[in-house]
């Protein structure tokens, strides 16, 4: 199997299975009865919130390239329309209209599969190329610029874009579907842990949970409750000393997320994998391994920084794992990642 784009395709990968020019990924998965099985669990008419406020987690600190978001007025004849009247013209209107300037991977968050590719000779004439999930290519359809002063900087226009595998294709799909909640936190509590397949199989089989094709899997560690706890303030030290994370290494864990069938993996914690990842047998290879397998090689979006803590007691204490989650992102087109507010109905 190969494409204009592509001669060989990445160990383990799925390129090419749903279509040559395919920029969805598994959210081919999720289906007319993926949407109707999602809607068969929302039994109560409960909702839950699963995104932080967008200003959390607070400062620069956990990644010091990604920053608050800033709030301003627009300006309405070179004056903050803010609480502003248009006196002269006899309304009585006031108006208010901002803007926001965000990082979009800030937060709460979707990774687009355009966010993470590799170093790959798709080619396969002996040189490796900057490539990304079905073999789009960096410089053709990942544009962006090399210097800062295509960075869109001090009033240049920025000529950073995705023409393929941008955030708009997840959305213009839709994100709504039956979700299925792991609880890593009921079996390990806030400490420091790299989940591998073992432990995924056992939290599974002792909570009685499911993971069916076109499911879109959660994982609940309590990181981004941590967060909010330290109300905009975070302690790094705390922070990356805690809470459960999913092994990238281990290989068996990989070839689960492949098998299973899963449509996107979402974790309440900073990167769903285990940050750095531990030492590699290869010489070289990818430091987020989990973000290689999943985006680069099998088009699984992933979600990360959602805060799952209410809704995983909830479920918890109701005997249930599956719920219907909505969770479109920003119909942003060229984007590589979006901020999100998921919504899970019970």
């Amino acid at each position: 199997m190969s494409t204009p784009r592509w001669k060989r395709r990445p160990m383990g990968s799925n390129w090419g299975e749903f279509g040559p020019d395919d920029q969805r990924g598994r959210l081919n998965l999720i289906t007319q009865e993926k949407v109707r099985q999602g809607l068969a669990e929302a039994k109560e008419g409960l909702t839950f919130c699963l995104s932080l406020p967008l200003d959390y987690p607070g400062g620069a600190l956990l990644n010091p390239r990604r920053h608050p978001p800033a709030l301003r007025p627009t300006l309405r004849d070179g004056r903050p329309n803010f609480n502003c009247t248009m006196e002269d013209s006899g309304c009585t209107d006031v108006f208010n209209d901002d803007l926001a300037i965000l990082h979009l991977q800030y937060s709460t968050q979707w990774d687009s599969l355009a966010h993470v590719g590799g170093l790959f000779d798709a080619d396969g004439d002996g040189v490796a190329e900057r490539v990304f999930y079905n073999g789009f290519r960096a410089g053709a359809e990942i544009v962006g610029p090399s210097e800062v002063s295509g960075a869109g900087l001090n009033g240049h226009e920025s000529t950073s874009r995705a023409h393929a595998l941008g955030i708009e294709n997840m959305a213009a799909h839709g994100v709504q579907g039956r979700a299925v909640m792991i609880d890593f936190r009921a079996h390990f509590g806030d400490e420091q842990k790299r989940v591998g397949y073992g432990d995924l199989m056992k939290v599974m089989q002792e909570d009685g949970v499911e993971v069916e094709p076109g499911d879109m899997v959660c994982l609940h560690t309590g990181f981004a409750q941590r967060i909010l706890d330290m109300k905009r303030d975070p302690d790094p030290k705390v922070l990356h000393g805690a809470c459960s994370a999913l092994d990238g290494r281990d290989p068996n864990l990989l070839s689960w997320i492949s098998s299973s069938d899963l449509s996107v993996l979402i974790a309440d914690n900073y990167a769903v994998e285990a940050f750095p990842a531990g030492r590699s047998a290869d010489a070289c290879c990818s430091i987020l391994p989990l973000h290689e397998h999943c985006l680069f090689k099998n088009g699984i979006h992933l979600g990360e920084l959602w805060h799952l803590t209410p809704l995983a007691e909830w479920l918890r204490a109701h005997d249930r794992s599956r719920f219907l989650l909505t969770a479109p992102p920003l119909r942003l087109p060229g984007a590589v990642g979006s901020p999100v507010t998921p919504i899970a109905t019970v």
